[in-house]
């Protein structure tokens, strides 16, 4: 029989299970991983980063090893290299392969990232649409070469029948390219939903909720995210379907909601894509059509002149633009006063190469973080394995007693 010296002597050699040095131990945890960014400890986000993305290209490769995969690119090299009748189709799918590829990633760099995306609809998507609309209106045509565009839009050759675009013809003409865009954005929304599916079945925690168990805050972020995860999983197919079709920061949580609570793949993907790349990239091209409409231009540089100081200046400047831009949809040529505005374009080109950089930095923390949040969870497997091997050695040494 036990004696009770020797329980009270294993129940005081046993570790005490504390569940506020659990707490304490997991928001150091957190504070350490978001401590991981290139402005605090270069070298650790660097190594950890390096090798997050060293582990995907590796998965990458893998993947890529598949039989069915292989045999499909040769196939395809074979046919692209063998002469025949087939070769002007393979010619048309080139040219348009580099315009498709071109748009889907700029789509995906839009909404890739966790919210830290690049936003390439005001870098590229919505100047370019701004630029058919005003060679629409100055060449009172749209017979532009077909998609993929010259860099520049000039008119055709005279004679050519002149018809005044309206808002309907220009939205159908950029529409390619709009729609890649947004197919690419709703691309770039399944990396969050792979994670939070993959981390449900595997029985891991969400890093979302644990981080809002630690803080215990409520804030108006904490309240958004609760409202997007009660409408996804309230609404369904229509909760995702409006989440996807306005402006939506936060719409990552939709995707790890849908992820975390197994919606099907199809269902969330199915109603993303109509959400972005149908509505939402339409409503946009519609906003950026009828603001750079020729009255509505027109109206605000007059407008501008009214502006006390610094309002005839920029008048002035916008002016300028506008008639040379007007002028090399007519010859190639540049103008004096797009050689004189070069300062501006290189200040565009400086803020498009600042917020590249931005991603960059913010991919590299990001793929740091969930590299070292891997070790910590193989850590705290390793210490819970090795408290309950202790504590089955001293429940097996008290049976002996």
């Amino acid at each position: 029989m036990r004696s009770p010296m020797a329980s009270s002597e294993s129940k005081e050699s046993s570790p005490p299970l504390d569940l506020e040095d659990l707490f304490t131990a997991t928001a150091e945890e957190l504070k350490e991983r978001k401590s991981l960014v290139l402005w605090r400890r270069p070298v650790t986000t660097l190594k950890y980063g390096s090798l997050e993305a060293g582990q995907l290209l590796l998965s990458f490769a893998m993947k890529l090893l598949n039989r069915w995969l292989l045999g499909s690119l040769l196939f395809l090299t074979i046919l692209y290299f063998l002469p025949g009748p087939h070769e002007s189709l393979v010619r048309f799918c080139e040219k348009n392969m580099a315009f498709s590829i071109y748009w889907l990633g700029l789509g995906v760099l839009s909404s890739v990232g966790f919210g830290t995306g690049l936003h390439t609809f005001l870098l590229y998507l919505g100047p370019h649409i701004a630029s058919v609309t005003l060679a629409a209106y100055e060449c009172q045509t749209l017979d532009f070469p077909t998609p993929p565009y010259p860099d520049k839009k000039i008119c055709p050759p005279v004679p050519y029948t002149h018809t005044l675009p309206n808002v309907w013809s220009i939205l159908s003409k950029v529409r390619p390219e709009a729609f890649l865009w947004g197919l690419g954005t709703a691309l770039g929304e399944l990396p969050p939903y792979f994670m939070a599916r993959s981390a449900r079945l595997s029985g891991q925690e969400l890093e979302d909720e644990e981080e809002v168990e630690v803080s215990g805050s409520k804030n108006f972020l904490d309240g958004a995210k609760v409202f997007m995860e009660r409408v996804v999983r309230r609404i369904g197919f229509m909760g995702i379907l409006l989440c996807a079709s306005v402006p939506n920061p936060l719409f990552d949580l939709a995707g790890i909601t849908c992820g975390h609570f197994l919606v099907p793949f199809w269902k969330f993907f199915g109603a993303t894509i109509i959400g972005k790349a149908l509505v939402k990239a339409t409503f946009q091209q519609l906003f950026v059509i009828v603001a750079f409409s020729e009255d509505l231009v027109n109206k605000l540089v007059t407008g501008l002149g009214g502006l006390p100081w610094i309002g005839p200046p920029i008048q002035g400047i916008i002016k300028d633009v506008l008639k040379s831009t007007k002028q090399q949809m007519h010859s190639p040529n540049k103008s004096d006063v797009v050689l004189s505005f070069s300062l501006v374009v290189r200040a565009f080109e400086l803020c498009a190469f600042l917020m590249v950089a931005a991603f960059v930095v913010s991919l590299i923390n990001s793929l740091a973080q969930i590299n070292f949040k891997r070790r910590q969870d193989k850590e705290r497997s390793m210490r819970n394995l090795e408290l309950l091997l202790y504590a089955d050695n001293l429940a097996t040494e008290a049976m002996t007693v």
